[in-house]
């Protein structure tokens, strides 16, 4: 029985979602016994960007309150048919890839492997065409188990150059909008905030102060200074996600990441800079209840955020948390209805392949910034 026991355990440690040809040596020629086990990772096999965009990557059904996988590892969903979206196409998309491989810039929109690449690149025209530029490099020091974004503790250093780069690249694009991220940099003293600063700069300078300048930066390990710095930089909208609902966070975001942190971070942009729009990203299908995500929004309402954006969260790889739930696209649009109607946001983009960046040269954040403008 006590064998039976421990081969049941080494079966379920060594799923055959995550490990697989296990091989073992166990005797060598002197009679002494050796074991050598050679594992294939299976972990970052998952589906691939043209998976998502063709419709035929899958998923699990997942549980973040549960500290291990489901026993069902096995069964896949396909993607409902609201998920799929046309294979990336066009001279803007063209040219913006192009630009971006030449100058050496990362983007969100690759590393994040997202859905939307083909929408937000191609746009109707070039002025209305949106790319998320990722900055301080491609590896971020955290490991949110949502985002595939590459993680590393001692990422290499920021290219000085970037800033100037970024700024070339979009007065050659003609763009009218553009959002600026960045990976979290834990190891650098200010998080990267200097630098982000600066590039939001050198773009209003560049561009005449012609580009609306969006920004979707990290908490700054709740260094408040570090978000004055951001507010004051001269961007247009302060963007800062809380990804998910308060219960939940600790299970989808990286534990130096938490919901109240994030919260302080928006309200103390508003105060610095009470012009500026304020702006947070939720994924749904995590798991979360109507009354959490109700919750959320007041939350946001209460320290006077003017724009939230709600999504579907899809598992970028396999070694990714699962998707609890596919949300019906009537779903998402109740909860535009409510954050606009009921709860009086400025603007609410939902649906199911909207992300935080989705189409933002395009939307109505431009057109109230304009208004501004113009009065």
């Amino acid at each position: 029985m006590l064998k039976q026991s421990s081969e049941t355990v080494t079966r379920r440690l060594l799923s055959t979602t995550a490990l697989k040809n296990v091989s073992t040596t166990r005797t060598n020629q002197k009679g002494s016994r050796r074991r050598m086990t050679e594992f294939r990772d299976a972990m970052n096999v998952g589906p691939s960007f043209q998976d998502f965009i063709s419709g035929k990557a899958a998923d699990y059904i997942y549980d973040p309150l549960e500290k291990t996988r489901l026993a069902n590892t096995d069964s896949k969903e396909k993607l409902p048919h609201w998920l799929k979206v046309p294979i990336p196409k066009g001279k803007n998309f063209n040219k913006l890839y192009n630009d971006v491989s030449t100058l050496k810039l990362s983007t969100v929109c690759q590393e994040a492997k997202c859905p939307n690449i083909g929408e937000c690149w191609g746009g109707k025209d070039k002025s209305k065409a949106t790319a998320t530029i990722m900055l301080l490099g491609d590896t971020c020091t955290r490991g949110c188990r949502f985002c595939s974004v590459k993680t590393n503790r001692t990422p290499a250093k920021p290219d000085p150059m970037e800033p100037e780069n970024t700024a070339e690249a979009i007065k050659r694009w003609g763009l009218g909008y553009v959002v600026l991220t960045t990976v979290d940099r834990d190891d650098l003293v200010d998080g990267g905030a200097h630098h982000l600063a600066k590039t939001v700069r050198m773009i209003k300078e560049k561009t005449n102060n012609k580009i609306l300048v969006e920004t979707l930066s990290g908490d700054f390990r709740g260094d408040m200074e570090m978000v004055d710095v951001m507010a004051k930089s001269g961007l247009d909208v302060y963007a800062h996600n809380l990804e998910t609902v308060e219960e939940l966070t600790p299970f989808v975001r990286d534990r130096r990441a938490t919901y109240r942190q994030s919260l302080a971070v928006l309200k103390r942009a508003k105060e610095t800079v009470p012009t500026l729009l304020t702006k947070s990203s939720i994924m749904l299908g995590l798991g979360e209840t109507d009354e959490q995500v109700m919750q959320t929004l007041k939350d946001l309402r209460e320290i006077d955020c003017d724009i939230v954006t709600f999504g579907q969260y899809m598992r970028p790889t396999k070694r990714h948390m699962k998707v609890v739930e596919y949300v019906h696209p009537d779903k998402f649009k109740y909860w535009k209805d409510v954050a606009e109607k009921e709860l009086g946001f400025q603007y609410c983009a939902s649906g199911p392949l909207v992300r935080s960046s989705y189409k933002a040269g395009e939307s109505f954040i431009e057109n109230i910034l304009k208004k501004r403008t113009a009065n």
